[in-house]
């Protein structure tokens, strides 16, 4: 066997492309942003081959566990560009967290993955602080994940992210719309931009179609493009959580991508449908700037986007008043956007 085939020195796995010290020392900041999170019920360290997570007996008498699994999207080309990083981990997390709030469950824990070419400390640090900020805020621990380093996988400087949430509710307290019924009121509760949906459509009619940059600002929006894409994904959470304890709600949709024609349903039993009121709460600017350039119809604009509601309740007659206490209390907007009546299962608008 030649030299060619051959070599006479041992190759690292640092020449490789990826370099074990190097990940050692993220993780070993990673740890301290975790540990920040924990709470009594965390029973493991970071590192261990699994998370172990004791649930409250004395919080949930029959707990029934929720989980989802999400990632940021092509929104994070903008962070990439904008070299912006903490802001993407929340995303992450408060995504997840709405989409098991409106089930009725509590967030107990989650976990990440983050996946890059070459890992770059400090850029790791930033996302992970982002989802530990965000895990505070919303009541969970962050007890593992994976940092995983595949050279030649991904472009330099860009990596992808996931998140896994695990949330708990007592069996008779799960929202499954169930117990909706025509008549029940539709509450919208705002958005503060795209979230994490929309953002492929987007960037095409922002960068592609009208060749701004992140730093380009646009007077109908008030604000520098790059700016306004990166708002944060908002987390309904600690006003959903006021809802249930009032026992206010019979069901609750997050609108993601998909929008309000594809979300809503999901959450409606038979024989029922959703009669949506047009211009019934404030369409956010970048929505109305985004189907000027694409010259974009309603129809498929509120099937891409969520044009400015984020969150949408349904409330029986009897109970209106009682959401609107809380809404008040809690500082929350909230629209009244329609009404279910009977149908098959479709959003209608009028």
């Amino acid at each position: 066997m030649d030299s060619t085939t051959s070599p006479n020195r041992e190759i690292t796995y640092a020449e490789a492309g990826v370099d074990i010290e190097r990940s050692n020392r993220a993780k070993q900041r990673i740890k301290y942003l975790a540990h920040r999170t924990f709470n009594k019920s965390v029973l493991s360290d970071i590192g261990g081959f699994g998370g172990l997570f004791s649930v409250d007996k004395k919080k949930f008498k029959d707990p029934v566990l929720v989980s989802s699994v999400d990632g940021v999207g092509t929104k994070l080309k903008i962070a990439f560009e904008m070299d912006l990083h903490q802001t993407v981990g929340a995303d992450l997390v408060n995504h997840c967290v709405n989409d098991i709030a409106v089930q009725g469950a509590a967030p107990l824990f989650f976990m990440d993955y983050f996946a890059t070419g070459k890992l770059q400390p400090d850029i790791a640090e930033k996302v992970i602080s982002g989802i530990a900020d965000a895990c505070k805020h919303n009541g969970c621990a962050l007890i593992g994940g994976e940092t995983a380093e595949m050279p030649g996988f991904y472009p330099g400087g860009e990596y992808d992210l996931a998140g896994f949430i695990v949330g708990a509710v007592d069996r008779e307290k799960i929202i499954t719309g169930k117990d909706v019924v025509p008549g029940d009121i539709l509450i919208g509760l705002p958005s503060n931009g795209l979230h994490t949906n929309g953002y492929s459509l987007a960037r095409k009619l922002l960068f592609e179609v009208s060749h701004y940059s992140p730093e380009t600002y646009v007077n109908e929006l008030k604000n520098k493009v790059g700016n306004e894409l990166m708002r944060t994904h908002k987390s309904y959470w600690p006003v959903i959580k006021r809802l249930l304890e009032a026992e206010a709600v019979t069901a609750m949709a997050h609108i993601t991508g998909g929008g309000i024609t594809e979300n809503l349903p999901r959450v409606l039993p038979k024989l029922t449908s959703a009669q949506i009121q047009l211009g019934s709460w404030p369409v956010l600017p970048i929505f109305s700037h985004l189907q000027k350039l694409g010259n974009i119809s309603e129809a498929e604009m509120l099937r891409t986007f969520n044009m400015g509601i984020g969150m949408i309740l349904v409330v029986p007659t009897k109970k209106f008043k009682r959401v609107q206490s809380v809404l008040e209390r809690a500082g929350e907007k909230g629209y009244t956007i329609g009404r279910i009546v009977k149908g098959e299962r479709k959003v209608l608008y009028s």
